[in-house]
């Protein structure tokens, strides 16, 4: 008997050791982006909805990074591998290049990116299907569109900002086949993201072509593309974070990506130990995506809209309707 009890014990401290030890090597972190968690979008939906949230519900501090120049994206995520955070999450695609050579310098810390996908036995991708949430906002625009003419600028011209345009079109086609799109780029460098001078601009050119409701997915460039439409009396649709709040009365919905969500779920993972490396895809299905609506921009969602655009997403999680990706052909075909 007292063999027994001495086993269990045995087994008891071995598995308190093992807790402590788990516990000792958690010391989470976040790199997020040049543009900062302040930028009323993708970073901000990390750090608000993701990090904050985290922080609260485990009293564990997350340590954060924001980066200053390109450079630094690399030499910051070393410094913290090198001190010994782990899991450490890397905010946007521009992290691919810098984590491929770290997470392979560091095998033994855990990595999490979002929007892109690095094959290391220690990193776990998330991606979203942008194009999902994409086709209901286009589908909302086309509903509240008094010209059939509505507009979408982009940031950075790359493959996932593709995504979220080719979604916006087959949206708002469905609903109205006779719809036109306009459709413009920023540029082609990270600067794309953080020029709302020129984000206004081009919302204005759509505007003055007939547009009346513009959809933006160009980070802090978003923010002229938001006021030009205050100027011109139209609507804007935000992107990543539920960005409605900005201008009630303006922004005709948001395009949410759950950033925070999956922030959240990957902490929480690497804390029990239970982190898994790998590809992780999050849509309508897995409420990764979704429309938002809320007390900024209930006035201008009638009833009929708000039962029509739910009624798309059911086809859409069903498979009854199927939302082609840019980004598996690179084109816009539907």
């Amino acid at each position: 008997m007292k063999k027994q009890l001495s086993i269990a014990a045995a087994a008891v401290s071995i598995a308190l050791c093992s807790l402590t030890a788990q516990a000792a090597d958690f010391k989470p972190a976040v790199a997020y982006d040049s543009t900062g968690k302040f930028d009323k979008s993708f970073g901000q939906a990390v750090a608000e909805n993701g990090v904050k949230k985290f922080m609260e519900q485990s009293d564990v501090d997350v340590r954060e990074l924001v980066p200053s120049s390109d450079a630094q994206r690399e030499q910051g995520l070393e410094r913290l591998a090198r001190r010994g955070f782990s899991p450490i999450l890397v905010v946007g695609f521009l992290y691919a290049t810098p984590l491929q050579k770290i997470a392979a310098k560091y095998p033994d810390s855990e990595f999490i990116i979002i929007d892109a996908v690095v094959d290391l036995p220690n990193v776990k991708s998330v991606l979203f299907k942008e194009q999902e949430g994409s086709f209901l906002v286009g589908a909302i625009a086309a509903m509240k569109s008094e010209t059939n003419k509505v507009g979408f600028v982009g940031g950075m011209d790359i493959p996932l900002i593709r995504r979220f345009s080719c979604g916006y079109e087959q949206g708002a086609k469905y609903y109205n086949k006779d719809a036109e799109i306009f459709q413009n780029m920023t540029g082609s460098t990270n600067a794309a993201w953080s020029d709302p001078a020129r984000g206004a601009e081009l919302a204005k050119s759509q505007f003055s072509k007939g547009a009346d409701v513009v959809f933006a997915a160009a980070g802090g460039t978003g923010a002229g593309v938001y006021q030009a439409a205050v100027d011109e009396g139209k609507y804007a649709i935000g992107v990543d974070s539920n960005q409605n709040y900005i201008h009630p009365g303006v922004m005709l919905t948001s395009m949410v990506k759950r950033v925070g969500v999956a922030t959240v779920d990957a902490f929480k993972a690497a804390e029990q130990g239970t982190f898994t490396p790998g590809i992780e895809v999050l849509g309508l299905k897995e409420n990764g995506v979704d429309w938002a609506i809320d007390e900024y921009n209930r006035d201008l969602i009638t009833p009929e809209m708000e039962v029509e655009i739910n009624g798309i997403k059911a086809k859409i999680i069903s498979g009854e309707i199927k939302v082609h990706d840019y980004m598996s052909d690179n084109t816009c075909n539907y």
